[in-house]
Order: C-alpha cells, then structure tokens, then sequence
C-alpha cells in the first residue's frame, strides 16, 4: 500500500513543437544541455518522498522508453512501487488510444487500485520546474480537500492560454474555466492536481461512461466536481515553472537557464535534477566570464577569468576573480576579486573576496623563493589574506 502515488502523463503528440517532435515524445526533448523535459517531475517526485510512479505514454514512445528504462537515475527502480511505463493495451473489450488526459487515467485505474492510495497526484511530462509535491498533499489534507490544484499567477494577456480559477479567501475554489476568451482571474492551472483516490476513481468512472465527454481534467472532470461542490482548493505556486509546449517557450526556458536575473537554476544540491546521463548539471559560463585555454568540468560556474586552468566539477568562480595557471579541484570557491595564480586549490576550500594566492613566476624577484602554492581542503582563506608562492596551507593553520 501506497500512501501516495504519482500519474504521469507523457503521451502527447507536442504538435506545436513541429520537428522537433517528429520522432520523439514531447517529454523526451532535451533541454539544458543534458537533461530531457521528463527529468523535471521525475525528479520532483522522488525529492518529494514519492517512489511509485506511472508514465503514461502514447505518441512516438521508443526513445522515451529506452530513456525511462528502469527508473534508476532517478531512485525509482524499487522492488515496491518504482517507476512503471503504461502505454495503451488490449483489454478484453479491445484496445483504445488514450483520448484525454482523464481517459488516461481511468484506463490504468487497476494498476492504481493495486496499491491502494490514498492520494494521487496528477502530473504533465512537458513543464520545467522544481516543486515540493509533499507540500501540495499536505494542503490538501490540512484542508480536509477532495482536490487540490497548483496555480501560478500569469499575465493577463496570456490567461486565455489556461485553465483559470477563480477563489475566495480560503483559496477554495469556486470558478474554473478552460482557456477563458476573456478571464476573470489570471490564476492559471499548472496541470498539477493531487486528488483523493476513491472520489477521483468514481468521477473517472462517471465520465468514460459519459459518451458526450472528451474524456480531460480541464474540460469534464474539474468541472464537474465543482457543479457537485466539492472540496477543491488552489495550491498557489511561487517558484519558476514553464509550460515548454511551443517552440518559443522551449527556447526561452533553455535562454532562462542562462540569464542570472531568472530565478532558476540547475546548479543547487538542495533539490537536485537527476537524469540518464549521470553526474553534475551542464558547465555554466557567465556574460561577465573569459575563458581561455582551459578545461572546465560539468557542474562549474564560471563568471571570472580563467585561463591555463584545470577547472573540475562543481566549482564557483565569481565575477571578478581571476584563476591563472592553477588546479582548482571539486567545489572550490572563489569569490569576487580574489585573485588565484600558479597555485592548487584543494576541495571544498573558500577564497574569499580580495584574497591573492600565489603569484606569476615573472613577476617574483627571486626565482628560488618561487614555486606553486598549495591550499589543502576545507580551508578558508579569508578576505584580503595574500598567499605567498610556494607558500602550502594545511586546514587548521592561522592565515591573515
């Protein structure tokens, strides 16, 4: 039994995606250098705590299954629970497409039912974002809900692209509109909704007995919950989400990963992407960065001026540092104006603003008193402190 488990539904055409999709799923796009669109709430759902999920697909599914495989880059590769690829199948009554998002569902209600949730959580395989999905079910049993639904506030030029939710002051529910020509709110459906198994499965079945029905959350399920009144809330989300269905928005998410005034970031350990290709995220190369003659590993953030360097993974570089001639080894920082020249700097180590290490060969007055400084592990040095060349500071040692 399963307290809580995630639907994925990944078997959009992507159409407004043209050729980028001709053979391949929408959530199989690569995006960010190394990543591909599902990674995003794959990765959301086991930081989140959740460990059985189901990926519905349909549309051109081959690399996207080869991809998904075991779910072992993202920890679902569990004897309980895991990660489950759900493609339409051949029932005794014969075999269908998925038609909507909600026929999706109800087609694989026996896998749901076998672990008996409480909860299930509703996901879209073509959005960017970092989410606390246990946040979400916590809203909902805080509220004693039947459903809750993540929102995020849009401009109003761009409302009539979403579900959009009207609210009281409870953040209860108590308008929605699919893709409104003229909105009276701009709190717009995420495509994210958590709902109490049993009420959910009983509506599923009320609609796919409904012939009139297009079978989708927005248009048939979500509102007919509200015609019956139950207990719907928004869950409103503040952080970074994109919906990357058109070609602009795919290209402006990948743009946003490069722009340092979007708050968004691949970068952070505190909640971590996880992908098939395993490792650090993408390198990072600032507009404020020169890098020359240098070899900069996956996970490193680059906005000073590097050259003749070995720059390994997960290191900082701030703006207005300088790394010349040096080793700098995993997860190093150095921070704005220190200067770092013919010197190692051994990991996790801090050089701090205005500190110098090391120094050029040509510019010491004896070249017998010259040789490469060496900073040990979690060292650091402190602002303004100068290093002298083939000066070796050890953890512990008092450095000014």
């Amino acid at each position: 039994m399963k307290e809580t488990i995630a639907m994925l539904l990944a078997g959009g055409q992507g159409s407004r995606l043209y050729a980028l999709t001709q053979t391949v799923a929408k959530p199989a796009v690569p995006y960010g250098g190394k990543y591909r669109i599902i990674d995003f709430p794959l990765s959301n759902c086991i930081n989140s705590g959740i460990d059985t999920v189901g990926v519905l697909t349909q549309y051109r599914p081959l690399e996207l299954n080869t991809y998904l495989g075991d779910g072992r880059p993202w920890d679902l590769d569990r004897i309980s629970g895991g990660l489950h690829v759900l493609p339409p199948y051949q029932s005794a009554n014969g075999s269908d497409w998925y038609v909507g998002t909600a026929n999706a569902i109800y087609q694989n209600i026996e896998f749901i039912e076998q672990y008996s949730p409480s909860y299930v959580l509703i996901l879209s395989g073509d959005h960017i974002y970092k989410m606390n999905y246990a946040k979400l079910i916590a809203s909902l049993k805080e509220k004693d809900a039947d459903c809750v639904i993540s929102v995020i506030d849009v401009p109003l030029e761009e409302a009539s692209r979403f579900g959009i939710m009207t609210i009281d002051d409870s953040n209860r529910i108590i308008e929605f509109a699919e893709k409104p020509e003229n909105p009276n709110s701009t709190l717009a459906s995420m495509g994210i909704y958590v709902f109490r198994w049993e009420l959910l499965k009983r509506y599923l079945e009320i609609d796919a007995a409904n012939v009139n029905s297009s079978n989708d959350f927005g248009k048939d399920i979500i509102p007919a919950m509200l015609m019956n009144d139950e207990k719907m809330y928004a869950y409103e989300f503040e952080g970074y989400w994109k919906d990357v269905g058109t070609i602009d928005s795919l290209w402006e998410a990948n743009m946003d990963l490069i722009n340092p005034n979007v708050p968004f970031d691949l970068w952070s350990d505190a909640w971590k992407v996880y992908c098939r290709n395993p490792g650090n995220p993408p390198q990072y190369i600032g507009r404020n960065a020169v890098v020359e003659n240098s070899i900069s590993t996956a996970g490193s953030y680059i906005d000073g001026l590097v050259d003749f360097s070995v720059i390994c993974e997960g290191v900082i570089i701030e703006e207005g540092a300088v790394v010349n001639d040096s080793i700098i080894m995993p997860h190093v920082v150095i921070q704005k104006g220190a200067v770092v020249q013919y010197s190692i700097i051994a990991e996790n180590s801090v050089i701090c603003s205005g500190a110098r290490v090391g120094e050029r060969p040509e510019n010491t007055k004896n070249l017998d008193e010259w040789g490469i400084a060496v900073v040990a592990s979690n060292v650091i040095i402190p602002a303004g402190a100068v290093i002298k060349p083939k000066a070796m500071i050890y953890d512990g040692m008092e450095v000014n």
